[in-house]
């Protein structure tokens, strides 16, 4: 046999799609050809091969040697395919045995291994080194091949065992792989690990003496998944009460779990899936291409990986316009879209927003005993940092204001366990009416199930028409308020609901 065919995977974004790699090994001029759209990584991987087939003791073949890696419009990109080159080679010299398994000779007298996944980079030992993405590689194999066999480094197989659905095995070096084929000593069978259990936040609710408006508003924001901006002076508790707030969300499902190990898998470190929401935090001079996502080859940037989780922007008017910008179209579909000239990747970016900043640029504006210095003029050019469209699109606008000595012998506040014990049952009554979180409610859905009574329309018409506020706030408002009233056990939205929701929507916040 002179033409050998095995699988891989390419990563395209969020995607794994098969590349199916052949092999032919003919006489002629001693050549080493690689075809497909490879990048510089891969075409490297000629040199890889020739060394790693040495050091494991076999012959390199002499004559021409093509490799092309189908389909051929669809960019490849490191050094993943290394395995299955190697063993094409093996296969199509007789170096390696038919396994078993193959699918019988075609025409061509082809072998395919169509039933097995093959990723993995070679040192130059023979060797198989990790490589990137194994989750979401896993997660593509299990959603369109289920029952297939993955064959992946040490350093992969484990993370990739927690997806149901396949079989992962685990091959130290090229030889174990060549062993299998031969029947000689079976690659083992990698076992998942138990389930990380939802441990409890270490940063616990209770630890914020006083602001009980913010605490309001942040078991709103976890109830119904709403966005929240936070504005006061420095020191009243902006940064503590963002950071407990993935304590009071709902553990992550398996499912969930595994999608926000896989997208940290993409940034270039495999993580054991976690129940725990993730919070992300990243500095105010991130660039666009960090926070969003990007590069030559699209990797998901920080609202990527606060998935199912939390996104939480320190000193908000801070950042670059155009990158504040950026985050309005994820904030609404849950989902970025990074273009590029090569590629067009989509990564999912459902996550909640919470953000923090100054009433000034000082800090002190409205502090009972600390003057601010900004004139009117320079405090409005701070605020305007934060364009209308953007604010449009936070839900909970809440005002924090500066505390006296009264936090130091206060009583005990409560704790987040009982909080997320109310956000639980909240977050089921929503799951149980219409299937998401109040949220994601949209369109005819927003109308079927928040109903107002006359005196609830009267009152929410009025606050739009006084404050110029778009059909987006109104929206906005109405989940708020449908959120308050699941919170109440409440089957119908009333007028005090609306009410609530309209407290935390201040005028100098309308877009």
């Amino acid at each position: 046999m002179s033409l050998a065919i095995l699988v891989s995977r390419a990563l395209y974004g969020f995607d794994a799609l098969p590349v199916q790699v052949e092999v032919h090994v003919g006489s002629g001029l001693p050549t080493f050809v690689i075809v497909g759209l490879p990048d510089t990584g891969v075409k490297e991987s000629r040199e890889r091969v020739r060394s790693a087939l040495l050091s494991s003791g076999f012959e390199f073949p002499a004559g021409r040697i093509t490799v092309n890696l189908a389909p051929a419009d669809l960019p490849k990109d490191s050094g993943r395919y290394d395995l299955a080159i190697a063993l094409g080679i093996l296969l199509a010299t007789g170096q390696a045995p038919i396994p078993s398994w193959a699918e019988p000779a075609d025409a061509t007298g082809a072998y395919r291994l169509g039933s097995h996944v093959f990723v993995g980079e070679l040192s130059l030992t023979g060797r198989l080194g990790a490589v990137k993405g194994a989750l979401a590689i896993a997660m593509a194999v299990a959603r369109e091949s289920p029952g297939s066999h993955l064959i992946m480094p040490p350093g992969n197989a484990r993370v990739a065992a927690q997806v149901p659905g396949i079989t992962v095995r685990t091959a130290a070096c090229l030889r174990d792989v060549v062993d299998d084929f031969s029947g000689a000593s079976p690659m083992p069978v990698q076992q998942a690990d138990e389930p990380v259990s939802s441990a409890e936040s270490k940063l616990c609710l209770s630890e914020v003496k006083g602001q009980v408006i913010a605490r309001r508003a942040l078991e709103i924001a976890a109830s119904g998944a709403h966005s929240v901006l936070m504005h006061g002076p420095p020191g009243v508790g902006k940064s503590m009460l963002a950071q407990r707030l993935p304590g009071l969300l709902p553990p992550l499902s398996p499912v969930q779990s595994l999608e926000v190990a896989a997208l940290h898998g993409l940034s270039g470190k495999d993580v054991t899936p976690m129940r725990e929401p993730p919070f992300r935090a990243p500095h105010h001079s991130a660039s666009s291409a960090a926070l969003i996502g990007g590069g030559a080859w699209p990797r998901p940037g920080e609202i990527s990986l606060a998935h199912r989780g939390v996104l939480f922007l320190d000193e908000i008017p801070e950042f670059r316009r155009h990158v504040l910008e950026s985050l309005r179209e994820p904030l609404e579909t849950g989902s970025v879209t990074v273009a590029r000239a090569r590629m067009t990747c989509t990564f999912p970016a459902s996550f909640q927003l919470v953000a923090a900043m100054n009433p000034c640029p000082c800090g002190w504006s409205g502090h009972p005993r600390r003057p601010c210095s900004c004139p009117p003029a320079r405090v409005q050019a701070y605020r305007e940092r934060l364009s209308g469209p953007l604010l449009d699109r936070i839900d909970l606008h809440v005002g924090l204001a500066a505390t006296g000595t009264e936090w130091m012998e206060g009583p005990a506040e409560e704790t987040s366990a009982a909080v997320r014990q109310r956000v639980l049952k909240c977050r089921e009554r929503q799951l149980a009416r219409q299937g998401c979180v109040n949220a994601l409610l949209n369109g005819a859905a927003l109308h079927d199930y928040v109903v107002l009574d006359k005196e609830s329309s009267v009152l929410l018409r009025s606050a739009i028409e006084r404050w110029g506020w778009s059909a987006r706030v109104g929206h906005r408002l109405l989940r708020i308020a449908r959120t308050l009233a699941d919170m109440e056990a409440a089957v119908d939205v009333h007028a005090g609901h609306l009410a609530e929701a309209l407290q935390f929507r201040p005028a100098w916040a309308s877009g």
